[in-house]
Parts: structure tokens; C-alpha cells; sequence
């Protein structure tokens, strides 16, 4: 693998620093010194990696978004027929439900893109398209149209889910909430491969 070099490295801290900032505080509650701050830079570093706050914030996006491209296949190839409710329990457990800076960036950044210019709405669309079309791949009968609206179905399910457990306070709700929402998804997908 090649080594990254000085600006690459920093460019990589900074997009890390600025995907957890804007997945924990949103857009509107986290500014370039926040974010700079968080990545050990300036913000006169930051504005010329990424131009402005847009910029960081499309770039969030789009790398938390490749993050779940990736990650699928590796869910689908290490569990076989039971990735969907490997990837469920993932989805809606503790880890990736109490920690939205560390948590994917469909649940913690989907509102925030709502609230975004056409451009950006446009790529992230692209980016579910992909990561739909590779939900729909894993799931066994049906023709490519009913198994890519199983797909949306599952991932709306999950996204949906885990943000209504996260507005919860109380920790037993929280778990109810997420043991149905993963017994949904899975039955909303139907019969993986």
C-alpha cells in the first residue's frame, strides 16, 4: 500500500474529524474552529483542504456513505444467509445507536442532507442507489425490481429505527425499540441469499 503523504494524511484526520463533528452535532451545531479543533488543525488548514463548511460536510457525507458500499459485500461474504440479521443487530446495537459521531452516516446525516443544496442531494442519491443495489444483491427470489424494494424497504426500516431509538431516554425503551426494528428488518428483506 502506498504511504500517504503530510497532506493526504492531515486531508484524511480532517474528513474523520468532520464526519464524527457533523454526525454528533449536526450541521448548525458545529462550526470550521469546532471542526479544525477536533482534527489538530487550523481553520486557515481547513478552509484550504476543503474550501468552506459545504465542502466538509459533502465530503462527510460522501466518505460515510462509501463507508457502507464497503462494508456491505464484507457483511454479506462473512455471514452468508444470515448477513441481514448480522446487519441489523450491528445496525441498531449500542455501539452504532449511542454513538452517532462514530455511527453511520445514513442515520446521523440523512436529515441534514434533507436541508442541503440540489448538488449534494444528488450525489448522496447516487451513493444509496449503489448501496441499495448491494442490499438488493443479497437477498435470494423475486425479480431485481421487488428485491431492490425489499431493499429501500430494509434500509428505511433500519434508518428510520435507529434514529427513533436514539431520541429515547430511557435505556430499556431504547433496546425495545431496536429488538423490533431488527425483527422488521428482517422480515421486510425476506429471504437473503
Amino acid at each position: 500500500m502506498q504511504k500517504l503523504s503530510k497532506r493526504e494524511e492531515t486531508h484524511k484526520r480532517m474528513l474523520a474529524a468532520a464526519g464524527r463533528s457533523f454526525r454528533h452535532n449536526g450541521y448548525a451545531g458545529i462550526g470550521v474552529d469546532g471542526i479544525a479543533k477536533e482534527a489538530g488543525v487550523t481553520s486557515g488548514a481547513f478552509y484550504a483542504h476543503f474550501g468552506s463548511k459545504d465542502g466538509a460536510f459533502s465530503a462527510a457525507v460522501l466518505d460515510g456513505l462509501d463507508e457502507v458500499i464497503a462494508g456491505i459485500p464484507t457483511f454479506q461474504q462473512k455471514n452468508g444467509s444470515n448477513w441481514v440479521e448480522v446487519f441489523a443487530r450491528y445496525y441498531l446495537g449500542a455501539d452504532n445507536r449511542d454513538n452517532r459521531a462514530c455511527g453511520c452516516a445514513m442515520s446521523s446525516l440523512t436529515s441534514e442532507v434533507v436541508r442541503s443544496d440540489q448538488e449534494l442531494r444528488v450525489l448522496f442519491e447516487s451513493k444509496m442507489r449503489k448501496i441499495t443495489a448491494l442490499v438488493a444483491k443479497g437477498f435470494a427470489g423475486g425479480t431485481e425490481e421487488e428485491k431492490a424494494a425489499r431493499a429501500w424497504s430494509m434500509l428505511g426500516v433500519l434508518i428510520g429505527g435507529v434514529n427513533l431509538a436514539r431520541a429515547m431516554h430511557s435505556p430499556e425503551l431504547k433496546e425495545m425499540i431496536s429488538q423490533n426494528i431488527i425483527a422488521s428488518a428482517v422480515q421486510v428483506a425476506g429471504k437473503p441469499i
